[in-house]
């Protein structure tokens, strides 16, 4: 992926937020995904959605998407405009529901990196080098690069687009 992500950052200093909390129980019969995303991170934040523009980063505590194995969770965030996640740590399966919908990037960062970006920092990602840029604080910081088959993923756009190699 050699696009530079560039877009406002939308931070919950708080670990563990479970995906009761991105996606309320309540909405999960909802099928319409945009009907779906005026709903995201309604357990601590109900105006997120009015917040977020498109290509927007969402910076969050260790442990993001932790709870239930609902898809619905990335795809809520996602289709509210947020194009990517820096967290210390993710639950597994949202990580994995994430990248292999090609809903959205969640980038592993450091607790130092997590400490030092602020809300609404404009911030600028390079996927295939590894580095954040935090603009508004003219800053730079080195993220965890992807797994080599997470990155073919990536760079697929999803799992269902993914080709494996068959040499």
């Amino acid at each position: 992926m050699n696009e530079i992500l560039r877009g406002k950052a939308h931070k919950y200093d708080r670990d563990n937020i479970d995906t009761d909390v991105i996606i309320p129980g309540p909405y999960l019969k909802i099928h319409d995904h945009k009907e779906l995303a005026k709903h995201a991170m309604e357990g601590i934040d109900p105006k997120f959605p009015e917040k977020v523009s498109q290509g927007d980063f969402m910076v969050a505590g260790s442990n993001f998407g932790c709870g239930s194995s609902r898809e619905h969770a990335p795809i809520a965030l996602s289709q509210t405009g947020i194009r990517a996640i820096l967290a210390p740590s993710f639950a597994r399966i949202f990580y994995r529901n994430a990248v292999d919908g090609g809903y959205l990037l969640p980038i592993e960062v450091d607790k130092a990196t997590f400490d030092s970006i602020s809300d609404k920092d404009e911030l600028e990602i390079d996927i295939a080098q590894n580095k954040i840029k935090n603009i508004t604080k003219n800053s730079q910081y080195a993220m965890k690069p992807f797994p080599e088959l997470i990155a073919k993923i990536v760079e697929a756009g999803g799992l269902v687009n993914f080709k494996p190699d068959t040499a």
